[in-house]
């Protein structure tokens, strides 16, 4: 790909979007450090609600410079529907003229009936390390309240340049609230070795890690006939910490099969094991060189093995033998409250020595005509209730 500073006038001017087929988005898979699994086309068959389409850039040339995902929610007996990018589109973000980008995917999905859109930048915005989030934390505090160690120059422009051309970010001003994640923990992998990573965990992380190995508790990479004993592990873990995520098996069974089939070990399902019992199971997604733990489950009993920290410390190695430039653990509370059941997951995280980033959120944007704003209000009311 031609870099954006080197285009002349006439070609910055001119940016089309159209559909383009698997193999096409596939061969497009790095234009700008590697793309969210999802916005992998994999992803699409998982959210089988949810109708697909593939998207591409094309400059004068007709060469392919960004694509997306789109996935649509139809509103019943219209021919209208909710238009969502998940953690996309994958374009250049740096650009000063971001409508360039953005116009033709607008004018796109106006075409073909959306009423409105949502988008989720990958940007960051400010990044925490973990020692200034542990300082920090305290009765009714949350990240926000703490100085960031940094801000981020391109996040921020980007959430300028988004304002200025009619987007809303989601939980401001009645917009609804984020589906993905908007602060999430990574672990910095790339420059370091293992010994390094493991040296850069906190005391009380590197002694639970030492007793699950005393403990002699066993690391695996499972396979699809393991995915039932991580669902039943994952009810015990919902129920243990008072939350739903309401996936039935038939959901990851769709999802192992379906992101493994576009390109082997896109999803990997580990599991740790004390005395022939499996009391964890965790999954990790894939995609080039960037790799997320996506969810963990574990059971109630025999917590004192520690057989999660095995397990991410043995993910954290996978993660940095493909050569990760980090070990995305998704997402986080913002809450920095000890007495708060929800700190105690980033308490956790915090251990490994990574950092809190907040990324720029989704954003939305009501598509021109009155019958599409009363849409998008409707839509926005039935979410919030």
């Amino acid at each position: 790909m031609v870099p954006t500073a080197t285009l002349s006038p006439l070609r910055q001017a001119q940016l089309t979007v159209s559909p383009v087929d698997r193999a096409q988005y596939l061969s497009a898979s790095d234009l700008y450090g590697g793309r969210s699994f999802l916005q992998a086309p994999s992803w699409a068959q998982v959210k089988a609600e949810w109708r697909s389409e593939l998207l591409a850039w094309r400059d004068a040339d007709q060469q392919i410079v960004g694509t997306a995902l789109v996935l649509y929610r139809s509103v019943p007996r219209l021919r209208r529907s909710f238009a969502y990018l998940p953690e996309g589109p994958d374009i250049d973000w740096s650009e000063p003229s971001l409508d360039r980008w953005l116009t033709p995917l607008v004018d796109h999905l106006a075409a073909g009936g959306a009423f409105a859109v949502r988008i989720g930048p990958p940007p960051a915005l400010r990044r925490w390390r973990a020692g200034t989030l542990k300082a920090a934390a305290g009765p009714s505090l949350r990240i926000g309240h703490v100085l960031p160690d940094l801000v981020e120059p391109m996040g921020s422009s980007v959430s300028d340049r988004l304002r200025t051309l009619g987007w809303r970010r989601c939980g401001e001003d009645g917009a609804g609230g984020d589906a993905q994640p908007r602060f999430v923990f990574q672990v910095p992998l790339q420059g370091r070795s293992l010994d390094e990573l493991r040296s850069g965990l906190s005391s009380e992380w590197r002694r639970n890690l030492n007793k699950s190995v005393r403990s002699g508790v066993e690391t695996r990479m499972g396979t699809e006939a393991d995915l039932p004993t991580f669902h039943h592990l994952l009810g015990v873990t919902e129920q243990r910490n008072g939350f739903r995520l309401g996936r039935s098996l038939p959901y990851y069974q769709r999802q192992y099969r379906a992101l493994n089939a576009e390109a082997d070990g896109r999803m990997r399902l580990y599991l740790a094991s004390y005395q022939g019992e499996v009391l964890a199971a965790h999954t990790m997604n894939v995609v080039g060189r960037r790799v997320w733990y996506q969810c963990g489950a574990s059971a109630n009993h025999r917590r004192d093995v520690r057989p999660s920290h095995a397990l991410q410390w043995r993910m954290m190695e996978d993660a940095h033998r493909l050569g990760a430039a980090y070990y995305d653990m998704r997402g986080i509370s913002d809450c920095l409250d000890p007495g708060r059941r929800e700190f105690g997951l980033l308490r956790w995280k915090l251990g490994t020595g990574g950092e809190v980033v907040e990324t720029l959120g989704e954003w939305e944007l009501t598509l021109p005509g009155v019958v599409n704003q009363t849409l998008h209000h409707a839509m926005q009311r039935y979410r919030n209730r």
